[in-house]
C-alpha cells in the first residue's frame, strides 16, 4: 500500500511538472509572438527586420518547445504500452520538425544581413548558436542510423545511449543559453531611446520571456533526469515482431540492463522449448512412415 501510494505521488508529481512545461513552453511562443508583432514590425520573408523577427519565432517554437517535448516524450506514462518503435519514430519526427524550423531560422538572419550589409558570424551568440545547430544535425542523423534504423549491433546501441542521451540534454541546455545571448544582443541594440539600460516596456517583457525559457529548460531537464520516470524495462525490451517475419531481438540500453538480461534468458528458454517440439515432431513424422 505505501508503495503504491508512492507511485501514485510520483505520477501526480509528473503530471504536475508536465503541464507546467507545456504551460511555460506554449507560453513562451506566445511571447515570442507578441514581442515580434507588438514591438517589432511582424513577420514576413523581403529581407527587412521583419525577416529577422522570423529568428527568435522559430528558435523558441522549433529549438527549444518542440525539442524539450522531444526530450521527455519517452517519459509520458500513457505512452509505455505502445511499441518502442512507435515512440522512436514521434521521437524522432519531433526532432527532425526542430531542426527544420532551426535551420530556417538560420537562413533568415543570414538573408537579413546580406541584405543590410551585415557582417555574418562575428558575435557569440552566432558562434555558439551555429555550433548547436551543427551538432543537433549530426546527432539527429546518428540518431537515425543507429536507434531506429534495425541495422546497428545491439552492442553499439548500448554503448552509445549514454552518450546519445548526455549530448542531447547538452545540446537543449546550450540552445536556451544561446537563446538568452541572442535576445539580449538584440535588444542592446534595438533599443536606443529609450536605451535597454532604461529598461523600457520591451525590455522588460522580452526580459521575462528570458526567464519562461529558463523555467523551461530547468522542468524539462529535471523530468529527463530522474531515473525513477523512465520508460519500464520491461516495456523497453519488448521484442518487435515486423509482420510475417521473425523477431528483431531486443534493443540493450544503459538503463535496462536487468530487462535485458531477462529478455535473453526468455529467448533461450523459447528456443529450447522450440528445438525440443521440432524433434518430437520429427520423431512422430519419422513413426507414421515407417
Amino acid at each position: 500500500a505505501v508503495l503504491g501510494a508512492r507511485k501514485m505521488e510520483d505520477y501526480g508529481r509528473f503530471l504536475a511538472l508536465l503541464g507546467s512545461a507545456l504551460l511555460v513552453g506554449f507560453v513562451s511562443v506566445v511571447f515570442s509572438l507578441v514581442w515580434v508583432f507588438h514591438y517589432r514590425e511582424g513577420l514576413s520573408w523581403d529581407g527587412s527586420p521583419r525577416e529577422f523577427n522570423w529568428h527568435p519565432v522559430l528558435i523558441i517554437t522549433g529549438f527549444i518547445f518542440i525539442q524539450g517535448i522531444a526530450i521527455i516524450v519517452y517519459r509520458l506514462p500513457w505512452t509505455w504500452k505502445c511499441s518502442k518503435l512507435l515512440m522512436k519514430f514521434i521521437h524522432a519526427g519531433l526532432n527532425t520538425i526542430a531542426m527544420i524550423l532551426a535551420i530556417v531560422s538560420m537562413v533568415a538572419v543570414f538573408e537579413f544581413h546580406n541584405a543590410r550589409n551585415i557582417p555574418n558570424m562575428y558575435s557569440l551568440h552566432s558562434w555558439i548558436g551555429l555550433t548547436a545547430v551543427i551538432f543537433y544535425s549530426l546527432q539527429l542523423v546518428l540518431g537515425f542510423a543507429v536507434f531506429l534504423l534495425p541495422f546497428a549491433p545491439v552492442a553499439l546501441r548500448a554503448a552509445l545511449m549514454p552518450i546519445h542521451v548526455y549530448s542531447g540534454l547538452t545540446i537543449f541546455a546550450t540552445v536556451i543559453a544561446t537563446a538568452l545571448m541572442g535576445i539580449t544582443e538584440k535588444l542592446i541594440f534595438s533599443l536606443k531611446n529609450p536605451a535597454y539600460s532604461a529598461s523600457p516596456p520591451e525590455a522588460t517583457f522580452v526580459n521575462c520571456l528570458g526567464l519562461l525559457l529558463v523555467i523551461f529548460g530547468a522542468l524539462i531537464l529535471w523530468m529527463a533526469s530522474r531515473s525513477h520516470w523512465k520508460r519500464p524495462p520491461a516495456e523497453n525490451a519488448k521484442v518487435l515482431r515486423p509482420i510475417g517475419g521473425t523477431p528483431e531481438g531486443t534493443e540493450a540500453e544503459s538503463t535496462m540492463a536487468d530487462g535485458s538480461n531477462a529478455d535473453k534468458s526468455d529467448l533461450r528458454i523459447n528456443s529450447e522449448a522450440a528445438r525440443k517440439q521440432n524433434l518430437k515432431l520429427d520423431e512422430a513424422g519419422q513413426r507414421s512412415t515407417m
